[in-house]
């Protein structure tokens, strides 16, 4: 299947730490993966490089075959990034933000009302529409938050802890959106420390320590032909068996 997020041999070095060590991996479009860590790893950072936030210090990466630093809003508006404490204003209301959102990605305002009680009503919203953020639960903000996201349907999604502050019910109906995204045809990278929500969602896994790439492939791949390893037991199992890895020998294809 055609890559939809590539990385080509990516280094990020901050003063005297390589916080991104010569990772290699391909995603294609319509597959969600997880990329695995511990704590300081390397993975918003690589998230925030994918996105054209941040600039490797060596290697190249590509959204849909384009540099997302090189190609400018194009690219951008291609890619939904949703960090685990996303910052939205709090002097506005729902409806408000939901607005501003959608006129930075240059949608015709009468969409815009649409798409918002659409959006609303799937995230149980409505009745907040007039609220400011600032009166938000972190659970609110984080609904918010995905409904202005997927109301413009991006084609990748990178999503780091998408479940922190969801109750059941918003669990289940992220798990469900993204799914549904994956199937038509969207790339989701997503990153979390709870892995038992991600065993029934993720296609394949990548496991980063120390900025390099440790582990990859499916969960069966992974837990070696065994149905019954959790996936938490394969995660402890390689980072603890890998205090200080040596460079990968394959990349994630």
């Amino acid at each position: 299947m055609q890559a939809m997020i590539e990385l080509q041999n990516v280094t990020k070095v901050f003063g005297k730490t390589r916080a991104v060590d010569g990772l290699t991996m391909r995603i294609a479009r319509g597959e969600i993966f997880g990329f695995l860590g511990p704590n300081g790893a390397g993975k918003t950072t690589t998230i925030k490089m994918l996105c054209g936030l941040l600039r490797p210090t060596a290697g190249q990466l590509f959204i849909g075959g384009a540099d997302p630093l090189l190609g400018g809003p194009d690219v951008r508006r291609r890619i939904a990034y949703i960090p685990d404490t996303p910052f939205l204003y709090d002097r506005l209301t729902a409806a408000e933000f939901f607005e501003f959102t959608g006129r930075l990605y240059g949608t015709p305002p009468r969409r815009i009302e649409a798409a918002r009680e659409q959006a609303f009503a799937h995230f149980d919203l409505t009745d907040a529409a007039d609220v400011l953020i600032k009166d938000f639960s972190h659970g609110m903000r984080q609904r918010l938050i995905y409904a202005t996201t997927f109301a413009r349907d991006p084609e990748v999604y990178f999503v780091d802890e998408p479940f922190i502050g969801l109750d059941p019910r918003g669990i289940r109906l992220i798990k469900g959106l993204l799914r549904e995204r994956a199937r038509g045809g969207a790339a989701v990278f997503l990153t979390t420390h709870i892995l038992a929500l991600i065993e029934d969602l993720v296609d394949r896994v990548g496991i980063l320590q120390r900025g390099r790439l440790i582990a990859s492939g499916t969960l069966s791949e992974l837990r070696g032909g065994s149905s019954k390893q959790r996936l938490e037991d394969v995660f402890l199992d390689l980072t603890e068996g890998n205090p200080c890895p040596s460079p990968p020998n394959q990349s994630v294809n």
